[in-house]
């Protein structure tokens, strides 16, 4: 018998795609073959929610409907104490499942090495919490000016795949140098799946000094060879760059393998410019998938009805009738 296909992370209704964590959550960027993209938003910020009693929108539900297929939260320690999420615009919540039900997009976590507070610090001891509690995926990452460096990433991602199992989603690597200004080379970033990564971070093509077109190209095939997908990250606040910055991102960025597409957190207060994330959803994908991810962001699975409810069709028995 034939296995079913594995599902396209851009084929599936909200509800579906709120269920994804984990390993299938890879596997699922892994078969949309490069149309995946991915926003990362400050945890406690909400643009569009200026009203001292918190009504509003979040940062999170607004990337959503403007076409992200998953939300990372950033800085999570300024709205998780370990037991509550507490934000604005969307109220309280006990688990990161309950929230991707919410929103209706599988919800990751910034994690990093280095001194960071416990809460967001990339040791299984730490990293158990959010995974228990439903967050789809981990991001093994470096804020600007922590001094994240590859070798730290390489360690803390093998201490997590030890400690958390296979069946994490650990996507590692730097959007920027971090405050640690080093090469970004092939034997890195393969470095990283060698530590247990199923997922590697690295800038695109015009966002970072030395990373070409022809570096990104090999780097990708290299990692994808390896076993992991690779996510392009605008991590440079080029997330806020006039429209026009975008064909040439996107554009490169598909010519080189991305599998996924990383919007940062820098222009609105704790966001990317949404429109901007719009274009250049558009480019890589057209306007049907990313109107199609639009419009089933807000649809609900509905529950099958039996074949004796639909109503007869010029008498002949029960069943939808097609011309």
């Amino acid at each position: 018998m034939t296995p079913p296909a594995q599902p396209r992370i851009l084929d599936l209704d909200r509800d579906r795609l709120a269920a994804l964590r984990g390993r299938a959550l890879t596997r699922a960027v892994a078969a949309a073959e490069g149309w995946t993209m991915v926003a990362e938003v400050f945890a406690e910020r909400a643009a569009l929610s200026p009203h001292p009693d918190g009504s509003g929108v979040h940062n999170a539900e607004l990337v959503a409907a403007f076409g992200a297929d998953v939300v990372v939260l950033n800085l999570i320690e300024r709205a998780w104490d370990g037991e509550r999420l507490r934000l604005p615009g969307l109220g309280e919540f006990t688990s990161f499942t309950e929230l991707a039900r919410v929103i209706g997009r599988p919800v990751g976590v910034n994690l990093e090495p280095g001194d960071v507070p416990e809460i967001r610090r990339a040791k299984p001891e730490y990293a158990k919490r959010p995974v228990g509690m439903g967050a789809a995926l981990l991001c093994i990452t470096a804020n600007p000016g922590t001094g994240g460096s590859y070798g730290a990433m390489a360690r803390v991602t093998d201490e997590l795949r030890r400690g958390l199992g296979d069946d994490a989603a650990l996507w590692s690597g730097k959007m920027h140098h971090a405050g640690h200004p080093e090469r970004i080379t092939t034997a890195r970033l393969t470095a990283l799946v060698d530590a247990g990564a199923d997922g590697v971070v690295m800038p695109l093509p015009g966002t970072l000094p030395g990373v070409t077109r022809e570096l990104a190209a090999t780097a990708v095939a290299a990692v994808q060879d390896a076993g992991a997908i690779v996510m392009g990250a605008i991590g440079t606040s080029q997330e806020g760059s006039h429209a026009n910055v975008v064909p040439q991102l996107a554009l490169n960025a598909k010519e080189a393998g991305f599998d996924a597409h990383h919007f940062g957190d820098s222009y609105i207060p704790g966001m990317c410019d949404p429109e901007v994330m719009y274009a250049y959803s558009v480019a890589i994908r057209g306007r049907r998938h990313t109107w199609n991810r639009m419009a089933l962001g807000g649809r609900h699975a509905r529950p099958a009805r039996p074949a004796a409810a639909w109503p007869a069709v010029s008498g002949d028995g029960p069943g939808p009738q097609t011309s």
